[in-house]
């Protein structure tokens, strides 16, 4: 008997089904190999990776035969939240905006580092001002950002984020309108240090070695030089030098622990925050519940409390109302916070029970549903 594999489409796929061939990103990497069973927490690792179609096991009808590809079958399942976002008119417009926007930061910030360009700020500023306010809630802004992470995380699409998430930021703290623009451009040309930074090191799929990584710690003092005798509020030369600072003097360059500027502290959690909710070789990207958590773990001596338990109660208030699903499979809706614990919500599950996970340390919030 031969072997017969059909090609299904995400929105179709069933728990029960199975590849019939290994999954693998547009650039090469395999996210799941050949004869798994799936189930909705891998249909969900598929829809974090932006995974279109896979190919599962399973012999074609004769009108698929003649056709050449599998007729989608009624959905079992409501489709990821991902995907609902994706296939959203608000985010086609986003996705273009921001496409446009990114090209523009990366002729603008190659211009200015390898052809000594004049780097236009204000209009770079106005750009991204025009981005964020495409958005009109906090919402809005995290779903459209978590949902461009398989069309590039490239340094400029990642500075792009950071400002943006930083301007949001800045709201949050009540920041008057001129240190929200400040803010802005912090988080816009905080690693433009990293231009200097060799591809292949900067984009390596595994570890850094110990070599590797004292040179890609260099790029704050790189940024910091690229843009000492650019015009404009200190605050945006000190962020690029000091982002990578921490509170418990853990971090570089210089492993301050006192005295750091403030602007820098608050681009230093945008842009782990930022990093974190994005797809790395080793992992699909972390739902905020679980950036949250990690904050909680370790971040609280990391960070200044005033900014960070700002930016935790506000990343948690956005997703308050979401349905979530546990990483026991379980799925249900986010109906109180636990300020003490932001990671840990009370949940109600469809039958109304509900649970309090900050009492159960074996549960946690897997993904946004």
């Amino acid at each position: 008997m031969g072997f017969f594999m059909r090609k299904v489409n995400l929105n179709y796929l069933e728990a029960g089904m199975v590849t019939a061939d290994a999954v693998k990103t547009k650039s090469g990497q395999i996210i799941m190999e050949k004869g798994i069973t799936l189930d909705r927490q891998s249909i969900l690792r598929l829809s974090f990776y932006n995974i279109q179609d896979i190919y599962v096991e399973g012999e074609p009808t004769c009108k698929e035969e003649q056709e050449g590809e599998t007729a989608p079958a009624k959905p079992t399942y409501t489709p990821a939240y991902s995907q609902k976002v994706k296939s959203s008119q608000q985010f086609q417009t986003f996705q273009f905006d921001h496409s446009f926007v990114l090209n523009s930061i990366k002729n603008s910030f190659e211009g200015y580092v390898f052809q000594k360009q004049p780097l236009d700020v204000d209009n770079l500023l106005a750009q991204v001002k025009t981005l964020f306010d495409s958005c009109k809630t906090s919402l809005d802004l995290f779903d459209m950002l978590n949902n461009m992470r398989s069309y590039d995380d490239s340094t400029y699409a990642h500075s792009l984020n950071v400002s943006l998430i930083c301007r949001r930021f800045g709201k949050w703290l009540k920041v008057d309108e001129q240190a929200l623009d400040t803010l802005t451009l912090c988080g816009l040309l905080h690693d433009i240090g990293k231009l200097l930074i060799p591809g292949e090191i900067l984009n390596k799929p595994g570890q850094y070695t110990d070599e590797e990584f004292e040179l890609v710690k260099k790029h704050t003092r790189y940024g910091y030089e690229l843009l000492k005798d650019l015009p404009g509020d200190p605050h945006i030369k000190i962020a690029a030098l000091l982002h990578h600072e921490r509170c418990d003097g853990s971090g570089y360059p210089m492993g301050q622990s006192k005295d750091i500027d403030s602007y820098a502290l608050i681009v230093a959690i945008a842009d782990v925050y930022d990093a974190m909710t994005a797809a790395r070789p080793h992992r699909p990207p972390l739902c905020p519940f679980q950036v949250i958590d990690l904050f909680e773990k370790d971040g609280l001596q990391k960070y200044h409390p005033k900014f960070i338990l700002v930016f935790l109660k506000h990343i948690a208030q956005t997703y308050q109302n979401n349905r979530i699903m546990l990483n026991d499979g379980r799925s249900g809706t986010i109906v109180m916070l636990n300020q003490n614990h932001l990671s840990k919500p009370i949940v109600q599950f469809d039958d109304g029970q509900c649970i309090d996970l900050s009492t159960r340390n074996d549960l946690h919030i897997q993904s946004i549903l």
